[in-house]
């Protein structure tokens, strides 16, 4: 029998360096939010990138995969509806437990967008909200407004999972194979467009300690999983 994790242990900080299957990653995420719920394991953060895939989320709509063959496409449990993911993209998957912070999940989803705000905002881009449309949002020189960040969680028992993702320094064609999150007529940026490119070091770096400032924990860095099975 595992001893119970304290309840003022750091979140810990898990980085992975080869791209990940989307069904390896959620089987891991699924098995930590158990031990999480069972007070056996801390909750983690765990940056990664998947191989070029989209994910459908419990409110997509058929009609808003334009391309079905282009990626493979997985069924998400998480909120929201069509994103994509791969490589140069930063998807960070949060694993807390909301109890701990007043069970309230509306709280949470604003809290996971200040910290991309913050984040954003230590790399030299403005980031922000819109009360009309998910995700964090850039606007251009011209007015135009493109999404630069995509937010989407589940939570089971009170325990939250799934998370963020953030554009740095990814082929954006592959977005045009669906309509990203439900949302037409809108566009898509990374920080790479923008012009700033730090590198993904960089911007762990920015996330690790906006994350730290916006939930007000201490996070630990940990081995992060590893699989037999990684697609290059």
């Amino acid at each position: 029998m595992q001893p119970e994790v304290p309840a003022n242990m750091p979140v810990a900080w898990l980085t992975s360096t080869a791209p990940i299957p989307y069904p390896a990653a959620v089987a891991e995420m699924e098995r930590r939010v158990a031990e999480i719920r069972a007070g056996t394991a801390a909750e983690a953060v765990w940056l990664l990138e998947h191989p070029p895939l989209y994910t459908a989320g419990t409110s997509a709509s058929e009609a808003d995969l334009l391309d079905p063959g282009r990626f493979p496409v997985y069924r998400s449990g998480r909120g929201g509806q069509y994103t994509y993911h791969g490589p140069g993209q930063r998807v960070a998957y949060v694993m807390l437990d909301l109890q701990r912070r007043d069970a309230d999940v509306r709280a949470y989803v604003q809290a996971l967008e200040s910290w991309l705000i913050a984040a954003l905002a230590m790399l030299g881009v403005e980031g922000q909200r819109r009360a009309d449309r998910i995700g964090i949002w850039v606007v251009r020189d011209d007015g135009r407004e493109d999404k630069i960040a995509a937010l989407g969680v589940r939570v089971r028992r009170w325990v939250a999972y799934h998370g963020v993702a953030l554009n740095v320094a990814l082929d954006l064609s592959h977005f045009a194979g669906i309509v990203p999150c439900g949302i037409a007529g809108y566009g898509v940026t990374s920080l790479e467009e923008l012009g700033r490119n730090p590198g993904m070091k960089v911007v762990d770096l920015a996330l690790r300690q906006a994350f730290e400032a916006t939930f007000g924990v201490k996070t630990l860095v940990a081995a992060a999983p590893r699989f037999d099975l990684v697609v290059a």
